[in-house]
């Protein structure tokens, strides 16, 4: 399983480029690593760890939620291959044994790709820092903690998901009114609701209690424990493909869709059955909403929390509404694979701009909403016209680049190291400016808004380019190779 993960991803993106991922992580830990001493005196220990913690959890839950894709891991195939998933279908194997081997393959991948070179990029600058290994090695296992609890919880829902919708639904409630209630009261404290924060607590350079720390770590051994086997023991024999009839809407779409004339209104409609189709809608609402929430809260952490006062304002949010809003082209692009449309008159460019569109079209209502909310929420609702524009350009640019770059294979190019290094950068330098910006509408609203209009001029600019580009940088491709 851990030589399929390899293979899937290095197929698209090359060996090379797909093994120098860790590198750039390393690269990227190591800067951070010298910046920290500048960085903790405006921010604790504690609270930079707290807060590695939270997305040490949340990259856990993201990682385990392979059993929402479970059917559909069945019903594709690439050519002669499959996914193993599927072998106990063919082969004398279990479903509980296959989906138990899914869980171990996605902790030793992605800690071996994410995890373990952060920490080595860390552990690099120690000597010119100053930094304890020993303290360095008890964060790793305190992260490391962290995120199997959320991979362990991730892969027990995703297997509820598969048993059954409403029990899935309430676990997930019930996981969520945990935090919320958490956000409103403090109470349960966050050490209360991830044990490995206690333990991070208790261990250098944070504290000295060894007991305490030993408890709340085989705590939280036993808790990540106690979800494996629980999802374990959940796994369904089989799980199997299901099949529905759906009303013919094809039509009804082409005459409701004024945007696009010929083929594009015919292809935009076959998008929109396709994803009515296969349910993807409603894991791409959560694959938005779920981030713009935990944008919220780690704004409102910056200013409550740690009581930095960072002016958060409307148009802040509505910039990061549009660099976020980006994760639901991938979805797009994973709801079936393309290779059917090789046998038709339809080119790898004119697919892609078709779900450029679907992408806007699915992505400025939800996105114009979570501004406009914000707004109200905030009580800055005269920067309301402001943020929208914001929020609409973004969403533009970050489409048009994301589709110049990726093409049909977002998911797997982004781990071409030079493919990422470009996205960091296209999408950093703008993020950054505006950033700043909107800091600075109430000190001064003339310079902020001018800086603000040239980024925006610069932005839409940069995004006519890369959408033109399109056409040229990818119609030599085949749907095969995406």
């Amino acid at each position: 399983m851990l030589r399929e993960e390899f293979r899937s991803h290095a197929t698209y993106s090359g060996t090379e480029r797909f093994l120098s991922f860790p590198f750039f992580v390393f690269f990227i830990s190591a800067t951070i690593g010298l910046t920290l001493n500048r960085i903790s005196e405006a921010v604790s220990l504690e609270e930079l760890a707290t807060f590695a913690h939270l997305s040490a959890f949340i990259y856990g839950l993201s990682v385990g939620a392979f059993g929402l894709m479970g059917r559909q891991y069945l019903e594709r195939r690439y050519g002669r291959s499959n996914y193993l998933v599927a072998m106990p279908f063919l082969l004398p194997m279990s479903f509980r044994k296959t989906f138990l081997g899914i869980y171990l393959r996605d902790a030793v991948f992605y800690v071996i790709l994410l995890l373990v070179p952060a920490t080595l990029g860390i552990a690099a600058v120690a000597p010119v820092m100053g930094f304890s290994l020993v303290s360095i090695g008890l964060f790793f296992v305190a992260v490391l903690a962290t995120f199997m609890v959320g991979l362990s919880l991730s892969f027990l829902a995703s297997v509820l998901f598969i048993r059954s919708t409403p029990v899935f639904l309430a676990l997930t409630a019930f996981v969520a009114s945990v935090f919320v209630l958490h956000l409103a009261t403090g109470s349960p404290a966050l050490n209360e609701i991830l044990m490995p924060v206690e333990f991070q607590m208790n261990v250098r350079p944070l504290g000295a209690d060894t007991e305490a720390a030993v408890v709340s770590l085989v705590l939280s051994g036993a808790m990540a424990l106690a979800m494996t086997i629980g999802a374990c023991a959940l796994v369904t024999i089989r799980l199997e493909s299901s099949s529905q009839m759906y009303p013919s809407v094809l039509p009804s779409y082409h005459e409701r869709l004024p945007i696009a004339r010929g083929l594009n209104r015919t292809l935009i409609s076959k998008e929109l059955v396709d994803l009515r189709r296969s349910g993807t809608v409603a894991k791409m609402f959560f694959s938005l909403v779920l981030p713009l929430l935990f944008l919220a809260f780690a704004a409102w952490f910056v200013n409550h929390g740690l009581a930095i006062p960072v002016g958060f304002n409307t148009v802040f949010y509505a910039a990061m509404v549009g660099f976020v809003g980006i994760l639901m082209y991938n979805w797009l692009n994973n709801i079936d694979l393309s290779e059917y449309y090789s046998l038709i008159p339809v080119t790898v460019p004119q697919l892609i701009r078709v779900r450029v569109a679907v992408f806007l079209m699915l992505t400025l209502g939800i996105s114009a909403f979570f501004v406009i909310g914000i707004s109200i929420i905030n009580g800055d609702t005269e920067l309301l016209w402001l943020a929208l524009i914001v929020m609409f350009v973004t969403s533009l640019y970050m489409a048009a680049l994301t589709a110049y770059l990726t093409g049909l294979k977002t998911n797997t190019f982004l781990f071409d190291t030079s493919i990422l290094a470009k996205f960091s950068i296209m999408s950093f330098l703008p993020d950054v400016c505006l950033t700043i910006l909107s800091f600075s509408l109430l000190s001064n609203w003339v310079a902020a808004s001018s800086g603000i209009s040239l980024v925006l001029f610069s932005m839409l600019f940069t995004t006519w380019i890369l959408y033109r580009g399109i056409e040229s940088k990818w119609r030599t491709t085949s749907f095969a190779t995406g």
